[in-house]
């Protein structure tokens, strides 16, 4: 999963991606994208680790790209190449800052940093959409790509982000490749200061954020990154003390897979344990395809075993021996934690 991590200048969004990523990125270098990888936590897969003892354990990832933020004009205003950056994400952290920065002249408004943002993106996506509109009516196009850019159009004209329409308003498939920000899942960050860390977002702020379809979620950049710095052993009594019941980067991951609606499938085996993330409603013959195209084409049939079975059991033999395993076909709907073996012949 990638992530764009955005936000204005001063937000402390690199202060940010460091301390998740681990990085040293420099702070208030405008200009620079930087990338960094994170390893998605999950317990199941230590449990499926240790009862199988592989060469290699693989975890999920996310990846996340620090886009620079930028002032200019009297206002708040991303470019055209930092919007153009965060187009092939798979989902927006919108960083925005609720504490005083002294290099900053304007006090914090991050109600304000959140409806500039949502602002760029509409007027960036309705120049795509009309674009693209204009040119569908003139080769006369599929009518129902013609609908699709005529309903997004419609939409952002109102001011509205095209994640707030259902399936059944917007026929999304025809929008792919076209890189549509307001179509993205969102994330609003809020940074806050040390003394802060613990409190929830503010109620006016929620709101904004569930009109705009995303979610929100309060941190201090500046806390983690002095919890980055501690031993493992010294983060939860630190955390304790600054009345933050986890660290930002398991906070971070879990809204990122709700705001996605993504699940994890395992496999297993000698070689390798590994975690897939998918979407939710995934079907056994495309789940096989995140593994390997040659799974997907071959498919014949899935075994399939819920990860709660196997902890139960302790081990794949008693599973088996309980009838926990299960035979599935192409169009069975993959759940989480499901520990799925792939028979396929090509």
């Amino acid at each position: 999963m990638k992530f764009g991590v955005t936000g204005f200048a001063g937000s402390g969004k690199t202060t940010l991606f460091n301390a998740m990523t681990g990085l040293d990125a420099p702070v208030g270098l405008g200009g620079t994208t930087r990338v960094g990888t994170v390893r998605v936590p999950d317990p199941r897969l230590d449990f499926l680790s240790g009862l199988y003892s592989p060469r290699k354990t693989t975890h999920a990832t996310i990846t996340l790209r620090d886009v620079p933020g930028e002032h200019g004009g009297g206002r708040r205003v991303l470019s055209a190449r930092t919007l153009q950056a965060i187009r092939d994400r798979d989902a927006l952290c919108l960083v925005v800052r609720d504490f005083t920065n002294p290099a900053l002249e304007e006090d914090p408004y991050p109600l304000g940093e959140l409806r500039s943002f949502h602002e760029e993106c509409v007027l960036a996506d309705l120049g795509v959409a009309e674009r693209r509109l204009d040119r569908a009516r003139k080769e006369r196009a599929d009518v129902r790509e013609i609908d699709a850019f005529a309903t997004a159009v419609r939409a952002l004209e109102a001011g509205s982000a095209l994640r707030q329409l259902s399936a059944d308003e917007l026929h999304r498939g025809f929008l792919r490749g076209y890189g549509m920000l307001t179509d993205l899942p969102l994330l609003v960050a809020v940074n806050v200061a040390e003394e802060r860390a613990g409190e929830l977002p503010h109620s006016d702020l929620l709101a904004e954020v569930a009109a705009t379809g995303g979610s929100a979620m309060v941190l201090s950049a500046s806390v983690e990154a002095e919890i980055a710095l501690l031993a493992p052993e010294d983060q939860a009594e630190f955390l304790a003390d600054m009345g933050i019941g986890e660290p930002t980067l398991a906070r971070f991951i879990r809204c990122a897979y709700e705001l996605a609606d993504l699940i994890s499938f395992f496999t297993v085996s000698e070689d390798e344990v590994r975690a897939w993330p998918i979407p939710r409603g995934t079907v056994a013959r495309a789940a096989a395809g995140h593994i390997h195209s040659d799974l997907e084409r071959g498919f014949i049939r899935a075994e399939v075993t819920p990860y709660g079975a196997l902890a139960e059991c302790g081990s794949e033999k008693v599973a088996k021996a309980r009838g926990a395993m299960r035979v599935e076909g192409k169009e069975y709907v993959v759940a989480d934690g499901d520990i799925v073996h792939v028979r396929f012949n090509l």
